[in-house]
């Protein structure tokens, strides 16, 4: 069956950084478009990046344009997020997700087929 895994969260200081890696199996991971979702409590799974099949187009929340990268390699069947200068208000539990939605970035979640079971970043001010 499908599984993404996620890993890299964890606790960092304001400015500092963090790369999330999440290890996709059980699907033809370069078929599938990909994308970052953040949730804290209380609120709704906000997205934060996403990029396509082939890695070429990306796109981002505003409030992370500039500090974060998508990335992945599909040779390796894994998808990457660079976090630099990170802020307190960027603690939350991160997901990633696969969307069969055609080749393009989906931004919403109900585009995307299969979630990760998180991992949480915290960030301390």
């Amino acid at each position: 069956q499908v599984q993404l895994v996620e890993s890299g969260g964890g606790l960092v200081q304001a400015g500092g950084s963090l790369r999330l890696s999440c290890a996709a199996s059980g699907l033809t991971f370069s078929s599938y478009a990909m994308g970052w979702f953040r949730q804290t409590p209380g609120k709704e799974r906000e997205f934060m990046a996403g990029i396509a099949t082939n890695g070429a187009s990306t796109d981002y929340v505003d409030s992370v344009k500039g500090r974060f990268t998508i990335s992945r390699d599909n040779a390796k069947n894994t998808l990457y997020l660079q976090m630099n200068a990170l802020k307190p208000e960027d603690t939350a539990v991160y997901y990633c997700a696969a969307s069969y939605l055609g080749l393009r970035v989906r931004i919403r979640s109900n585009e995307y087929s299969y979630w990760g079971q998180g991992t949480q970043v915290t960030v301390s001010s």
